[in-house]
């Protein structure tokens, strides 16, 4: 039996893991859950996996739950506290720490599960593409083993073969036959959309993805196409893949995750309905399979897949994000940073869908950091960034 830390239950990832548990009981066991401040869904689910430990990062939030646990006679211990959660992160006796806290928020916590030589089933993409090779590097070190849970990385993953799947990040494409990687997205609830409709998109609309169900930042992300340079930019390193290994390609029916083009000819892809479940299920009992939950696959009801090349014109946050890459770990921590806040501006009604890319290109052209040596160097870009993109913020608020 697996013993399972889950760092970010409460949201969409960490409910979805949950629910592969439940349906297979008998191969995991919940050790820890990590949240911020969702009280009411972390208690229900101490009342249905006991686990020894719990994390909330917020303290108020941490003593609030103790008390519902107390008064309901479970044993969960509550710790709070980033600290804390770096420690149920590398909690010995773990095998699979599942790495879904939104934003920077989880880079701490998942550089603790690393440097404990962790299994870490990654959701949290902001770990790569904020220090990425000082990520790769540690990883390498203490012998920590990564699996993606995001559905096209995933996807990838499923298709290669064993030896990259046992060497991500180190072993080469080509010597493993691998030509390239088609990354595909969705494009989105708003890729046939003009440019005066993007202008008037709401947060509702944004949030609406036509297939998946997902939080509300990475939902916006998915309608920018920022989400799918960033799944880039992960790639990059997850897979160890050149510029050239690496096509986009719009797929709106999500029915195709993603494909590898071998030099033989061959074109490999995953298949399945839009369940994240599925990715989920595949990572915490690879090299085998289990029950997901996910609904099967039925052809007969498929009308047509469609495929097209992205349009940097219609999403240009694609572009910025894939250029970014290629400028190194500096502008892709900043390109980050700026985008969580222009998201989170976009989300409370403060400014324009569209003026989210404005946000992001000012930062990066009007900052010019060196590039990052340490994780302190991280940190302290996204800091220094974050400040630039809410300056930018408030000079745009309707």
């Amino acid at each position: 039996m697996k013993k399972i830390t889950i760092l970010g239950s409460t949201g969409s990832i960490g409910t979805s893991v949950l629910s592969v548990i439940q349906k297979n009981l008998n191969l995991f066991k919940v050790i820890a859950l990590v949240a911020n401040t969702n009280i009411t869904t972390m208690l229900k689910q101490c009342e249905l996996f006991s686990p020894d430990w719990v994390a909330m990062r917020d303290k108020k939030s941490a003593n609030i739950l103790r008390k519902k646990l107390k008064k309901r006679k479970i044993k969960t211990q509550v710790l709070s506290g980033e600290k804390d959660i770096c420690k149920l992160a590398s909690l010995e006796g773990t095998d699979q720490v599942i790495s879904a806290i939104v934003g920077m928020a989880g880079l701490l916590p998942t550089l603790s599960a690393i440097y404990a030589g962790k299994t870490i089933l990654l959701a949290n993409k902001e770990s790569l593409i904020t220090c990425g090779y000082l990520f790769m590097k540690a990883v390498a070190f203490s012998g920590a083993k990564i699996f993606p849970i995001d559905s096209e990385h995933n996807a990838i993953f499923q298709v290669l073969p064993l030896e990259i799947q046992k060497n991500l990040g180190i072993a080469p494409l080509k010597k493993n036959g691998v030509k390239y990687i088609l990354l595909t997205g969705s494009g989105g609830p708003f890729y046939n959309f003009s440019a005066s409709e993007l202008s008037n998109v709401t947060p509702l609309q944004a949030c609406s993805h036509p297939n998946w169900v997902m939080g509300r930042k990475i939902s916006v992300d998915s309608a920018t196409m920022m989400n799918k340079g960033l799944e880039y930019a992960e790639a990059r390193w997850l897979f160890n893949a050149l510029e050239s290994e690496i096509k986009i390609l719009i797929h709106p029916e999500s029915i195709i995750h993603s494909m590898v083009q071998y030099y033989d000819g061959t074109l490999l892809a995953q298949l399945s309905v839009p369940d994240i479940r599925i990715a989920i299920s595949y990572v915490m009992s690879w090299p085998n399979r289990v029950h997901s939950g996910a609904s099967l696959l039925n052809f007969s009801k498929i009308n047509h897949l469609s495929f097209f090349e992205p349009d940097f014109a219609q999403f240009p946050c694609l572009k910025l994000a894939i250029d970014s890459f290629s400028q190194g770990q500096a502008a892709m921590t900043t390109l980050n940073a700026a985008n969580e806040i222009a998201v989170s501006a976009f989300l409370d009604s403060k400014i324009s869908f569209t003026k989210i890319y404005e946000v992001n290109i000012e930062i990066l052209m009007s900052s010019c950091f060196s590039e990052p040596n340490s994780i302190e160097d991280v940190l302290e870009i996204d800091r220094k960034a974050r400040i630039l993109a809410k300056n930018k913020v408030s000079s745009l608020v309707f």
